[in-house]
């Protein structure tokens, strides 16, 4: 399915979901049901790596949808951004398989958000990237406290998994910080 019509459809999705009642707090997941489809494929015939990617996008857009982030963005013209993303292929996804991404904030220290976002195939992981993203403003980064504050949530991050830090560390150690 053209990407077009599934940001289509998560949209619906997420403003329905918003509408029943159903929207997202800063901790909780968005889980976005899939299916693999022949344009997701590579020539192996199972799904391209890079597509793992661009769903990964849709996962976010639902949470910023759902929990309200959006309007700020909209509002104050802020530019949601990837800065980085580690991703791990376990399993591989089938042509016409149906799968799950689960996406969660695992927390934020001053300049990104750290998101956790999971493929699993009939509740076994096939896949999980850890994006560090932020939003951008016309004066520059904004503080993921604020957009959060913006969006009504006045609330602390908890403590960054071990798995950040060891993140941090490796691109500290390969020379591109961050």
């Amino acid at each position: 399915m053209n990407l077009i019509l599934r940001t289509f459809f998560v949209t619906m999705r997420a403003l329905w979901a918003s509408w029943r009642g159903r929207k997202l707090g800063p901790f909780d997941e968005s889980v976005l049901p899939f299916r693999v489809w022949l344009n997701d494929l590579d020539v192996n015939l199972h799904m391209n790596n890079g597509r793992y990617l661009t769903i990964m996008d849709l996962g976010r857009f639902d949470f910023l949808l759902r929990s309200g982030l959006w309007t700020q963005v909209r509002r104050q013209r802020w530019m949601p951004l990837v800065g980085a993303v580690v991703f791990r292929y376990k399993r591989s996804l089938q042509p016409f398989v149906r799968y799950d991404l689960h996406s969660r904030v695992l927390g934020w220290d001053d300049k990104w958000f750290y998101i956790e976002q999971r493929f699993l195939l009939g509740g076994e992981l096939a896949g999980l990237g850890l994006v560090r993203a932020l939003f951008r403003g016309r004066s520059g980064n904004v503080p993921p406290a604020e957009a959060l504050r913006a969006a009504g949530y006045d609330v602390a991050s908890p403590p960054l998994p071990e798995m950040v830090a060891d993140w941090r560390r490796l691109e500290t150690a390969a020379g591109v910080g961050f």
